[in-house]
């Protein structure tokens, strides 16, 4: 090598600092609760030849790690073959197709050329969860979609931004086919602002190291990453290591969906093979294969997390296409779920398969569901239609150190749910509670964190509610003798008379009229460890902070409590021997 350490690092620094700035840019310019409160967006920089990932940035989801990169790519193979526009300085092209390289139809992507002499030195990209596409339901979230075309406006790769000026008939088109079209145009700037933010900031790295400099040091950053990667996939013994996580259902039919995965370590190689797993479904819960890679990659970030994030992290990461397995969607399936709750499951599997051969990096299983509600209708105050889009945490799984976060981001990302106080801004509703869901993580040696419990009111106008979750059947599962932590439930009341969704967390086009509410229970984590072992003092402290009641400490934990709510040291003692 060449390069000195030191410029080495700067150069890595830099690369990260520019896709900083553009997640910072995307989120404090877009008008969107989801984008600018909740930050469900992720900007990268890409390479000009094969689309391969340089530098992401740290706050963008991590599920979008793999997917932009499959989606460059397709992009410039496209262009080669003269499937799509020929680019030039100053262009913009948009693309939601999730058989593209992408995952849902309401993650929209740009992307960017970046010309250095004349010439492409590279492709910066970013994806924004857009609240509306169109499609059967407010928010694009159809529980029961049975194709595509249902989910919303599905778009090739088209230069929205023809040489920095937006294209009125292109932008009219995707306005007459979404709802609250209007207010799409500040989310709209704000994506292509974050671009530009970035061309300006890496053309200041060029200008200082020159781009012969700064291409050797990505090919040499993209090698250490490989490295590293290789050496931590090491810390697995040779063998074979298989796991099955489950879907609650597809949304049309209600019957579990299995995800079998076998993983093979040889010498710091991972071969990952879904063979068996179940077949293409009718709903919209399969993956398309970008997504089901990035999962992969994603779990395995959650598990090495030192690892950089570029192309070399993947290289020793070989997932076998999943053919003929809802886990390979092919047009026209429907893919709404893929992302949000799928990708999920595929880390769950990840995780499960794994805990055994590491279990002091391995978590129990976290959540795993994005919690995606949607409300769509008339605010008749304001005049004007609405969709609001509600996302939500969980509890992470227990750990070999500690126990799991409560209420924390889903596993694909690192969004957060939008203020109360936003939502009852923006939108005709009212939040009655918003708290931990008590009694939901999962018993362990170390317990698994607690999930959300909150509760809406629409207070005028008419919507429809539309919801597409999971972990409503099973809940997400302990690890090495811990217990299953507590599943998503979902109530709707309608007129004072509680309804439950037949596929418990996947419903759509519920009229909502003002009173009607709609409270949700999110997951807990799993548990860690054997509950038995937990320190008695820990759970007479869980039990004071009412986290669980003295009952579930005796039938989870064999932990007696006195009646002053100390703990009862001789009937714990006995308890626990049998």
């Amino acid at each position: 090598m060449s390069i000195d350490p030191i410029t080495l690092s700067v150069i890595q620094s830099g690369l990260q600092q520019v896709c900083d700035e553009m997640d910072l840019s995307f989120s404090r310019a877009a008008f969107s609760p989801v984008i600018a409160e909740a930050n469900d967006r992720s900007d990268g920089i890409y390479s000009a030849v094969d689309g391969s990932l340089i530098s992401q940035g740290a706050t963008g989801l991590p599920v979008f790690v793999g997917t932009m990169q499959f989606s460059t790519r397709v992009l410039i193979e496209m262009i080669a073959a003269g499937k799509a526009a020929e680019p030039q300085p100053g262009d913009i092209y948009i693309v939601n197709d999730p058989y593209l390289g992408g995952t849902h139809l309401m993650d929209v992507r740009f992307a960017m050329p970046v010309y250095r002499n004349g010439r492409i030195f590279c492709w910066l990209s970013n994806t924004g969860h857009w609240p509306d596409t169109g499609g059967a339901v407010p928010g694009g979230f159809s529980a029961s979609a049975t194709s595509v075309e249902q989910e919303g406006l599905r778009l090739p790769p088209v230069r929205l931004f023809k040489q920095g000026r937006l294209d009125a008939e292109i932008y009219a088109i995707i306005c007459s086919n979404i709802r609250v079209a209007d207010q799409r145009i500040g989310d709209v700037k704000a994506q292509a602002a974050a671009l530009l933010v970035g061309e300006k900031r890496l053309a200041r790295i060029l200008d200082r190291y020159g781009d012969d400099t700064v291409i050797e040091a990505i090919a040499e950053l993209r090698k250490r990453a490989a490295e590293q990667m290789r050496a931590n996939c090491r810390l697995i013994p040779n063998g074979t290591y298989k796991s099955t996580a489950y879907v609650d259902s597809d949304g049309v039919v209600n019957v579990p969906l299995e995800i079998r995965l076998a993983i093979s370590a040889n010498d710091g190689v991972l071969d990952f093979d879904f063979t068996g797993s179940s077949k293409p479904c009718a709903g919209p819960m399969n993956s398309v294969l970008a997504t089901t890679l990035s999962s992969v990659y994603l779990a395995m970030r959650h598990i090495f997390p030192d690892v950089p994030i570029s192309a070399g992290a993947f290289e020793p990461l070989r997932v076998k296409t999943p053919e003929g397995t809802f886990l390979d969607a092919q047009y026209p399936r429907p893919v709404s779920g893929c992302a949000a709750e799928v990708s999920q499951r595929i880390a769950e599997a990840v995780f499960a398969a794994l805990v055994e051969a590491l279990p002091d990096r391995v978590t129990a299983s976290p959540a795993g569901s994005s919690g995606n509600f949607a409300l769509g209708g008339h605010d008749p105050e304001r005049a004007r239609d609405f969709v609001m889009y509600q996302i939500s945490g969980g509890g992470y799984g227990g750990n070999a150190d500690h126990d799991g976060l409560a209420n924390g981001c889903s596993t694909i990302g690192i969004s957060k749910a939008p203020p109360v106080e936003i939502m009852e801004q923006q939108f005709p509703v009212l939040y009655h509670r918003y708290a931990l869901r008590e009694g939901s993580g999962g018993a362990g040696r170390h317990r698994g964190g607690f999930g959300l419990d909150y509760e809406i009111e629409l207070r005028r106008g008419e919507a429809t509610a539309s919801f597409v979750m999971d972990h409503g059947r099973f809940g997400p599962p302990g690890a090495l003798g811990g217990k299953d932590g507590r599943p998503n439930s979902v109530t709707v009341w309608q007129s004072g008379k509680a309804f439950i969704p037949p596929h418990l967390s996947k419903a759509q086009d519920i009229p909502m009229k003002p009173g009607d509410r709609v409270r949700v229970g999110t997951p807990g984590g799993g548990g860690y460890g054997d509950p038995m072992t937990r320190d008695p003092q820990a759970v007479a402290e869980d039990v004071r902070l009412e986290r669980y009641t003295a009952d579930e400490a005796r039938a989870y934990f064999g932990v007696e409590l006195a009646e002053d709510g100390k703990l009862d040291v001789a009937a714990t003692e006995r308890l626990r021997a049998g």
